[in-house]
């Protein structure tokens, strides 16, 4: 038997890992690396919010007003600079309501609440206003057409006092 045959029938010890099944291998790798990973806690606050999150608020609130909707089907449509500047304002005025009742970390959730509601009351405020002022402007222009019409002011009255001899 020669040197060469012996070497194969018996491998040296240091080769013996490279025998091994794959996935063995990477335990024996990992586990060192594992314990040196500290483990990573995460953080987790619901309150405030990322300013990702607030402007994904003044986003959809930007929708609601501009596009077909329950709400716009009752109190009209904005036009989408309008809108914009509305929601913002909307956002910052509920941010900072909600903010100032703030008592404790722990009560983010009800923070989060208050928040939600305060941008719900101040779209329906501001809707409605909005829609009252326009119509208030179109009685307006209702009332300034009619009584710019052809109609003689006396002989309306006349009429009227005609109507109250009858009775």
């Amino acid at each position: 038997m020669s040197d060469s045959e012996s070497a194969a029938v018996a491998p040296p010890q240091d080769q013996t890992s490279a025998m091994e099944p794959e996935s063995q291998q990477q335990h024996h790798h990992d586990a060192p690396a594992h314990k040196e990973k500290p483990s990573v806690l995460t953080s987790f606050s619901i309150w405030p919010p990322t300013q990702r999150t607030r402007d994904a608020v003044v986003n959809r609130l930007i929708e609601t007003l501009t596009t077909p909707s329950p709400l716009s089907k009752r109190y009209g449509t904005m036009a989408a600079d309008e809108a914009s500047a509305t929601a913002r304002l909307i956002e910052e005025d509920a941010f900072a309501a909600a903010g100032g009742s703030a008592a404790t970390e722990e009560d983010g959730i009800q923070i989060l609440q208050v928040y939600s509601k305060e941008i719900s009351k101040r779209m329906l405020d501001t809707v409605k206003s909005k829609n009252a002022a326009a119509s208030a402007a179109q009685n307006g222009a209702s009332e300034s057409e009619a009584a710019s019409s052809d109609v003689d002011p006396t002989a309306a009255a006349a009429s009227e006092d005609a109507k109250g001899e009858e009775y």
